[in-house]
């Protein structure tokens, strides 16, 4: 049968409703053809990081959630939030009804630093504390015991400044936030009064942005103690040879904190920021409960390896007392059931966004977004690659070369869903919740009130 007209449209699934599933869903829906899209999610929202991953004191960035709402009340795109790859739903079942399938799930593991200590209590991710403060219903149980004064996030990357700053905000600041309820009651009783950032490089390879770091350091109420070393010598002879706006910018951001050129003197520094570059965690030390009570760093020099600085471990340690770590040093997708995968790199082995086994692509199977090239990039960077994934099953398309699904039709795969997923949450539906939270949030002057259950968006719908 020919696919691709009225009575038999090219059917595709794409398993993930983040940015990468989006902008794909955008790209393919604007093409002059017979498409229809049904977009899966594990969750009964959409948006994925937008709105559990991006701080909450960033609604400007999570404003693009407005340009996928175009594409989610698209006819031909049905959202089925609810139903999970591997969990409710499997690859056969999928080629059962889709010509093509396309995994977006972006990149939900953390990586481990690998060091002793690392499960004591007081040490979590930091992905668990962005997911319990946005709200994201994985981590809304989670608990961090907010009630200690010592805190280091291992990492300094934006992720990394994001949990700094959530602790090192006051409460008026944060309480016209979409930040979860609980977790700004939790921030409002926090005792914590020294928060320490630590990098294993320099600030020149430091991957924060300027805009991250000046927001942190602009903070009234955090004093900045700045580990200033002698000039790294290696890193500012590599600035010379590569010349960037941006490392020059953040270098003299720090500079102006550092010697006090900025400082807002009106304000009380009621907490204490502690930058500290060229560092590395060897060990977390525990008491007799198995609680964190000590961190063991590790002083690092920079070395030139071809064209990039490294970090070299010296034999220069030190012991500080710490109470809580958040670990920030990196993301990694986890493999999906009946798809290769690349453990070195943590993603799916791809050519052009075509899912390759033994370097043959998979007719019919792509992805887009961190489960293609890695945690890397910034939202929009998502655009370009799920861009260059379409451009591939446009291709393969009008070649023909797609999957030979035996019950193609909207209605079979809509029966499939209800038969594995009964309490599945369709764009509709999202839009009850949306408005719902939304108007919360307006009784309080919030940007919105998250439901943090999915019994409370269910009972919500019921009624």
């Amino acid at each position: 049968m020919t696919v691709g007209n009225s009575d038999s449209p090219l059917r595709v699934a794409i398993v993930g409703a983040g940015p990468a599933g989006f902008y794909l869903a955008s790209h393919l829906l604007r093409q002059d053809a017979h498409i229809k899209i049904d977009l899966f999610d594990r969750l009964p929202t959409p948006f994925g990081l937008i709105r559990n991953g991006v701080a909450p004191d960033h609604q400007k960035d999570k404003s693009v959630a407005r340009t996928y709402h175009r594409y989610g009340t698209d006819p031909n795109l049905c959202f089925y939030g609810g139903c999970g790859y591997g969990s409710e739903i499997g690859l056969q079942q999928l080629k059962d009804h889709y010509h093509q399938i396309a995994f977006t799930t972006g990149a939900s593991a953390d990586r481990r630093l690998g060091i002793p200590g690392e499960d004591l209590k007081g040490s979590h991710s930091a992905t668990e504390f962005v997911g319990w403060y946005n709200a994201h219903l994985d981590f809304v149980d989670h608990q961090f015991d907010l009630s200690k004064r010592r805190v280091a996030i291992i990492g300094n990357g934006n992720v990394a400044i994001d949990v700094a700053r959530i602790l090192g905000k006051n409460t008026e600041e944060l309480a016209t936030t979409d930040i979860a309820d609980y977790a700004l009651k939790e921030l409002t009783e926090s005792a914590v009064k020294d928060i320490h950032l630590i990098g294993r490089r320099g600030p020149v390879q430091a991957a924060f942005s300027t805009r991250e770091m000046d927001e942190l350091l602009s903070l009234r109420e955090l004093k900045l103690h700045f580990n200033r070393r002698e000039p790294d010598e290696l890193s500012e002879q590599w600035l010379r040879q590569n010349p960037s706006r941006e490392i020059s910018k953040k270098l003299e951001l720090l500079e102006q904190f550092a010697t006090g050129k900025r400082v807002f003197l009106r304000y009380k520094k009621s907490r204490n920021l502690h930058l500290s570059f060229w560092e590395s965690p060897v060990e977390l030390h525990g008491n007799s409960e198995g609680r964190l009570v000590a961190i063991t760093l590790r002083e690092n020099r920079p070395v030139r390896v071809g064209d990039t600085l490294r970090a070299e471990p010296t034999d220069r340690t030190r012991k500080i007392d710490m109470d809580l770590v958040f670990r920030s040093v990196g993301y990694r997708s986890e493999q999906l059931p009946g798809l290769p995968f690349n453990e070195s790199t943590g993603t799916l082995p791809h050519r052009e966004g075509r899912i390759l086994d033994q370097d043959k692509a998979m007719t019919g199977l792509y992805a887009a977004g961190w489960v293609k090239r890695g945690p890397t990039g910034i939202i929009g960077t998502n655009k370009t690659c799920a861009r260059e994934t379409a451009e591939s099953m446009l291709d393969d398309f009008s070649k023909g070369q797609v999957l030979s699904p035996s019950n193609p039709s909207v209605d079979d795969a809509r029966a499939l869903v209800m038969k594995l997923c009964p309490a599945y949450i369709t764009y509709a539906d999202w839009n009850v919740i949306d408005e719902a939270e939304v108007w919360r949030g307006e009784q309080l002057g919030r940007p919105r009130v998250k439901f943090t259950h999915v019994e409370n968006m269910l009972q919500l719908l019921r009624h």
